[in-house]
Order: C-alpha cells, then sequence, then structure tokens
C-alpha cells in the first residue's frame, strides 16, 4: 500500500495547457518527483486530432524535461514517419509524467510505475485529454493501457484494433515504442508498429 494523496489538488480548474505545464513542477501527489531531475507534460498542438499516450519519461526526457526525445522517441519518430504521420500534428504525452527508476552503480535503470502511480498522476492525463480533446487516441503499451482502457486490456492481444475508451473516444491500442527498440526481432516487430500506426491514423481520419 501507499499513502499517494494523488494529482488532484495540484491540477489547475484554468489556464489551459500552459497552465497546466505551469503547474506540473508544483505536483507532490505520489514519491516520484522526489528522484527526478524534470517533470515531463504533455507536447503537442493543443487541438491535435490524435494523442498518443506512452507510459512515463525515460532517463532522456527526465534529463531534458521533454517527451519521447531518448531512444524510444527517436525510434517512435521514425516510425511515425514511415507511417506518414508528422509528429507536430499529434499531441504526445505519458500516463505517468516522472521517472521511475532504480540505481545500478551510476546508471539510472527504468523500472515500470506502480499502480499507485498510474492512479495517483491520472488526474493531469484526464486534465490534458480534457483540453486537447483528441478525435482518436493511439495508447502506447500495457501501463497505458492500464491507466485509459482499464486493468484488463491486454495489448498483446488487441493490438491494432479499433476500441472505444471508457469516455466513447475511438482508439486503438500497440505496443510501447521502447519494446522494438530491445527487440530480437527488430525489422517485424518495426514493420508491425508501423502498420499499426498507419491504421491509427486511417481511423483518426475515419473519427
Amino acid at each position: 500500500m501507499n499513502d499517494f494523496t494523488g494529482a488532484e489538488e495540484f491540477v489547475p480548474s484554468t489556464g489551459g495547457l500552459r497552465g497546466l505545464r505551469a503547474a506540473l513542477p508544483s505536483c507532490r501527489g505520489c514519491d516520484l518527483w522526489e528522484g527526478a531531475e524534470h517533470v515531463v507534460p504533455g507536447e503537442g498542438p493543443a487541438r491535435a486530432r490524435m494523442m498518443l499516450i506512452g507510459e512515463q519519461p525515460g532517463d532522456v526526457e527526465d534529463k531534458e524535461g521533454h517527451v519521447f526525445v531518448g531512444p524510444a522517441g527517436r525510434l517512435l519518430d521514425k516510425a511515425l514517419e514511415a507511417a506518414g504521420i508528422e509528429r507536430d500534428t499529434v499531441y504526445l504525452t505519458n500516463a505517468v509524467k516522472h521517472f521511475r527508476y532504480e540505481r545500478r552503480g551510476k546508471r539510472r535503470i527504468h523500472k515500470t510505475p506502480a499502480v499507485g502511480h498510474i492512479v495517483a498522476c491520472n488526474p493531469w492525463l484526464v486534465a490534458e485529454r480534457k483540453l486537447v480533446k483528441p478525435a482518436f487516441v493511439v495508447v502506447l503499451g500495457s501501463v497505458a493501457a492500464r491507466a485509459v482502457i482499464g486493468s484488463g486490456f491486454k495489448v498483446t492481444q488487441h493490438r491494432g484494433e479499433p476500441i472505444e475508451l471508457p469516455d466513447g473516444t475511438p482508439a486503438t491500442a500497440t505496443v510501447h515504442p521502447s519494446s522494438v527498440v530491445r527487440s530480437q526481432e527488430y525489422r517485424r516487430d518495426f514493420g508491425l508498429f508501423v502498420d499499426d500506426l498507419r491504421a491509427a491514423a486511417a481511423l483518426a481520419d475515419a473519427a
């Protein structure tokens, strides 16, 4: 168990995305802020038609304070380009806004956010979705799926399928790009990831 208070009291009710980003550094809804260098807000057009939701920042994102700029982000950029999607037309964010890690010597090794972290940070994601109002959402990986779809959803079983989020927003789910970076079958898995993004773009156009 944990005693996380959650982010509700830190999320502003006014100010739009700019106000949301300005308020994020003050969040103490869980313990992840204590070891982080930066909080990492979402980035993209305020009225993006498509929103991509990942897991959490990685080591590079934490150091730079920007979303999807590390190895997974570079792969995502390559996949978006291959799928015919311009990165600056989509809104990119994470279910959890701080980097969770464990130290091994001087290295900081990614550690999956706990359910408590996902729940505590969810008000930020809810606020982003309300402000951006995307017509279509792409869920990247199991942590994001737990945050926006529910704990019973299995990305491996339903990747690429059209789904509907609890609030009625059309969506689809695929793997997180970090899994493709680590894949022993890179060419195959990169191609499948691009196929999922291409299908998502078609679904978004139809939404």
